[in-house]
C-alpha cells in the first residue's frame, strides 16, 4: 500500500494567518496533536499542541509566534511501511505529504492508519496464520512461498519481527486456507519451528480487540 491511498484532505492545514486558537480548536476537534502550516501549498512545517497549549497569546496568528516547526513529510509514492517507521520515530499524530513537485498534498493521520491496518494485514480475507521462529541467517521468503505454494495456498500478508535478546526471528504469515496440516507438516519436514497456528476466527478476534482497544486510548 502506497502513502497516496491513505491521504485525507478531511483536515485543512493552517495558513500562517490562522491564530493559536484556531489551530488548538482544530486540533480538539480533529483529536490530532500536530496540524500542517502551508503557505501557497508550500510547507513551512507542522506544529505541535504542546508548544501551543500554555501560549500566552491565542489571538496571534502563526506567522507572529516563536515556536518551532517540525518538518517531517513523506512523499506520495512512498510506502506505507516508510510511513509508520517515520511517524512512530517522531511520536506523530499526523504527517503531511509532498506531491511530486514537492508541493503540499493533503496529510495522514494516525486515525487513517489504523482504520486502513486491516487492509495491510489482509484481516479480513478468510485462512489462517502460521508463526515461524527461525535463524536470521536461515530466512528465505522464497523457500517459505514454495512450501506454501507447493500445498495449494497463497501468502495474503508476511511480517518479520526481531526475537527479543536474540539472533531469532519471526516470521507471521496469513495464508488464504484455515486447514494449514499440510502446510505445517511440510515446514517441520524442513526443520522450521512452527511456533503458532491461528484460525482465522482467532487471529481475528484477538486483532480486533487489539484494535479496539488502541482506538478507544485514542478516543476515535
Amino acid at each position: 500500500m502506497l502513502v497516496s491511498e491513505l491521504i485525507t484532505d478531511e483536515i485543512p492545514p493552517l495558513k500562517t494567518t490562522d491564530t493559536v486558537e484556531l489551530a488548538l480548536d482544530w486540533m480538539e476537534q480533529f483529536k490530532v496533536s500536530h496540524l500542517a502550516v502551508v503557505k501557497d501549498r508550500d510547507l513551512l512545517g507542522i506544529v505541535s499542541e504542546s508548544d501551543l497549549l500554555d501560549y500566552e497569546h491565542p489571538e496571534q496568528k502563526i506567522s507572529e509566534i516563536k515556536v518551532p516547526l517540525l518538518k517531517p513529510t513523506i512523499k506520495f509514492n512512498q510506502h506505507t511501511y516508510d510511513l509508520v517507521k517515520l511517524m512512530n520515530s517522531l511520536n506523530l499524530t499526523l504527517i503531511p505529504v509532498l506531491d511530486e513537485n514537492d508541493k503540499y498534498n493533503g496529510c495522514i493521520t494516525l486515525k487513517g492508519i489504523v482504520q486502513n491496518l486491516s487492509k495491510m494485514t489482509a484481516i479480513q480475507n478468510p485462512g489462517g496464520v502460521i508463526v515461524l521462529e527461525l535463524n536470521q541467517n536461515d530466512y528465505s521468503v522464497t523457500q517459505i512461498g514454495n512450501i506454501i505454494e507447493g500445498n495449494d495456498a497463497k501468502i495474503l500478508s508476511l511480517h518479520v519481527s526481531s526475537v527479543p535478546d536474540s539472533v531469532k526471528i519471526e516470521v507471521t504469515i496469513k495464508v488464504n486456507v484455515e486447514d494449514m496440516s499440510r502446510i505445517v507438516q511440510t515446514f517441520n519436514r524442513y526443520n522450521y519451528i512452527v511456533k503458532a497456528t491461528f484460525h482465522q476466527s482467532d487471529f481475528e478476534n484477538g486483532l480486533k480487540d487489539r484494535l479496539n482497544e488502541f482506538l478507544h486510548f485514542l478516543n476515535i
